[in-house]
């Protein structure tokens, strides 16, 4: 959630500075109404906006990598020379000032203007199709736009509302602390003015590769030279008596979002079944709402599959000392109007129910389509299908992972994001391999939990710090490698490690 604006303090920049008042090389001072970071890399300095374009994070607080400046809260990377916003999830760029030098001193001068677009290489195809209205969708239509892609762009999805801010229908939206004009990525107007065809509700049911087209549910042919499948996931349904009553919601879409809260004006006792990440921000945004909530799932630790069983317990005692309570090694049998069966043979009184049993790839498009299928739609480091001229991004591609040495699918909304951005790239011929290091947050209540890299099983977790207090950072090892790093309030740690598995692709150094 972005913070409110206030008026910049610190020393005039327009008047000069040293390079002894950089301490550690970064500054954030004024000028006029503008609050601005100044960055010492050698001997240059160079002048940008001090929050992140994202949620405003304070880039002063965040690691400057070779000439780019990393943001501590959800690792959006700024170029320091342009303010590009190299990668998501922040996708404006920062404002940049002119800097002078004169009399060993260093001027911030007047706002420079945005560069001109990196022009799209010769050769580029003239239409490209996107199947897909979420994160790794919008992220590659953006960047295509950004390079100065001249061509047609047509996005087909099947949601009713234009691409969202998926992470806050769960978060801050859903808990009532952000307003829904927040949600969109872009107002409605970005779509017709960077001449993308947004199609909303639209069903794709085939893909002719051999005449390169794609068919929507309404027999229209779409013709395209390149072609985007990022059709990301859907909620795992529940098959029991009562799933389908009116009172039990799941949620993955704005719609969703907006009937639980209507549904949460009302209601007085909330189950979530589920303790995923998703069913726990749901449990804290309810809490948050003043509703009582239980939480049922079968494990016997909300979220240890991933995070641990130390921070799993971790999670756990938060929810509880805000009043969730946990119904663990136990499953629901059973919804009717006013209650839920368990299995253990318990009733749990509920007005309202939300399902966040996880989610699957949809992949039938891509099977129809006869694309190679490995749990996921596989793809090439360069996110190509088995296909030529067919590319997938975001939770439905399987991909070779350089961290982990693996083929990996990763269902977060930033690796969705990065995914369509490169995507985007390789369809204008730049064959740039993703090597992005999957990175994902999550927030309960004032805690947020940063987590780099990629584990899916390991044999130690180092803890360094104090996970009661909020202030830790744990390292999920196999074989002696650093797989990945989960974090609470550790941020410049967190980025330090995703810089280091960036760097050393292999993951031998173990840091």
């Amino acid at each position: 959630m972005a913070q409110e604006q206030t008026t910049p303090d610190g020393p005039d920049l327009t008047q000069g500075i040293s390079l002894a008042d950089l301490a550690d090389g970064r500054l954030v001072g004024r000028v006029g109404d503008q609050e601005v970071l100044v960055v010492q890399r050698g001997m240059e300095v160079f002048a940008v906006g001090s929050r992140c374009t994202h949620y405003q994070g304070p880039l002063a607080e965040g690691l400057v990598v070779d000439d780019t400046v990393r943001c501590p809260w959800h690792h959006a990377c700024f170029d320091l020379r342009t303010g590009e916003a190299l990668r998501a999830p922040a996708l404006s760029p920062l404002a940049c000032w002119s800097v002078e030098q004169r009399g060993g001193k260093f001027y911030v001068r007047e706002r420079r203007e945005a560069p001109a677009p990196r022009k799209a290489p010769a050769g580029a195809p003239d239409r490209v199709v996107i199947v897909g209205g979420g994160a790794a969708g919008f992220a590659a239509a953006e960047m295509l736009r950004r390079r100065d892609f001249a061509g047609s762009i047509v996005m087909l999805s099947d949601d009713s509302a234009p691409p969202v801010d998926r992470p806050n229908l769960s978060k801050d939206y859903l808990g009532g602390n952000a307003p829904e004009d927040w949600v969109p990525l872009r107002p409605g107007e970005f779509y017709a003015e960077n001449r993308i065809d947004l199609r909303l509700k639209t069903n794709v049911t085939a893909i002719d590769t051999g005449r390169r087209e794609v068919v929507t549910g309404s027999g229209q042919r779409i013709p395209y030279d390149r072609l985007l499948l990022a059709t990301g996931a859907e909620p795992v349904r529940l098959s029991v008596p009562g799933a389908d009553l009116p009172h039990v919601h799941r949620l993955r879409t704005l719609d969703d979002s907006r009937a639980i809260i209507k549904a949460a004006e009302t209601a007085r006792r909330a189950v979530i079944i589920g303790a995923s990440f998703i069913g726990l921000e749901v449990a804290a945004s309810l809490r948050a709402r003043q509703i009582d909530v239980r939480v049922v799932a079968p494990e016997a630790r909300p979220m240890e599959k991933i995070m641990g069983a130390q921070l799993g317990d971790f999670i756990r005692r938060l929810h509880e000392e805000h009043g969730v309570v946990f119904h663990l090694e136990d499953s629901v049998t059973s919804i009717d109007a006013g209650s839920v069966t368990l299995k253990s043979g318990g009733k749990l009184d509920a007005d309202l129910v939300v399902v966040g049993i996880g989610v699957k790839p949809r992949l039938a498009l891509a099977e129809q389509a006869g694309l190679a299928i490995d749990r996921g739609v596989s793809v090439n480091p360069y996110l190509e299908t088995s296909v030529a001229g067919i590319f997938a991004a975001g939770d439905i591609a399987r991909w070779p992972d350089p961290h982990s040495g693996e083929k990996i699918r990763v269902e977060h909304w930033v690796v969705a994001e990065r995914q369509g951005q490169t995507a985007a790239l390789n369809i204008l011929g730049a064959q740039e391999k993703f090597a992005a290091v999957p990175f994902f947050w999550s927030q309960h209540y004032d805690v947020p939990i940063n987590y780099v890299g990629h584990a899916e099983k390991w044999d130690e977790v180092e803890i360094e710090g104090d996970i009661a207090a909020k202030d830790c950072l744990l390292r999920f090892r196999r074989a002696g490698r650093v797989l990945a790093v989960a974090s609470i309030y550790r941020d410049i740690q967190s980025l330090q490690a995703e810089a280091a598995m960036e760097q050393d692709a292999s993951g031998s150094t173990g840091r």
